[in-house]
């Protein structure tokens, strides 16, 4: 499932988290806490109605051409997919934290890609997210990671309003 600026979900589809998505990030989590990292969901699903407040929000703070790369649409949220979450903090200093490393080097193990990759932002969108994680299963997040590529450019297909 894709769903960015281009593919869009309906507003009544709301399946919470994924088991598989919730499974793995729990498989996840424990393995971190053994190399002591500690790894917590600040953000997981959300309907559509909670990312129309989130978005609206972000809209009224700095305009709408901004909030775009910051925010997604309601209907066009990871989130309301139910494969997405934030981990830890929502500042960009997490990418250079002992967990912000470890999520980016370890976390395609696990099913997970970082969604929104530095230098990417021109192809997905939105501002580079290191705490921002998208459940693939375990086969596509590895292929996807050895590429070097976000999904986008994997799957061929672009992110646009």
């Amino acid at each position: 499932m894709i769903v960015n600026k281009t593919y869009t979900l309906p507003a009544d589809y709301a399946p919470g988290f994924t088991g598989g998505t919730y499974k793995a990030f729990q498989v996840m989590q424990a393995d971190a806490t053994k190399q002591g990292i500690h790894l917590e969901i600040i953000s997981g699903f959300r309907s559509y109605e909670t990312q129309r407040n989130t978005y609206n929000g972000w809209v009224n703070r700095y305009g709408k051409e901004y909030a775009d790369t910051i925010s997604a649409r309601p209907g066009h949220s990871e989130h309301q997919s139910g494969l997405a979450m934030d981990v830890n903090s929502l500042k960009f200093a997490f990418a250079e934290t002992k967990e912000g490393r470890w999520l980016a080097e370890n976390c395609w193990k696990y099913g997970f890609v970082i969604r929104y990759p530095e230098g990417k932002e021109d192809i997905t969108g939105y501002q580079y997210e290191p705490w921002h994680i998208r459940y693939l299963g375990k086969e596509l997040a590895k292929k996807v990671y050895d590429s070097g590529l976000c999904l986008e450019e994997y799957f061929g297909i672009t992110s646009q309003y």
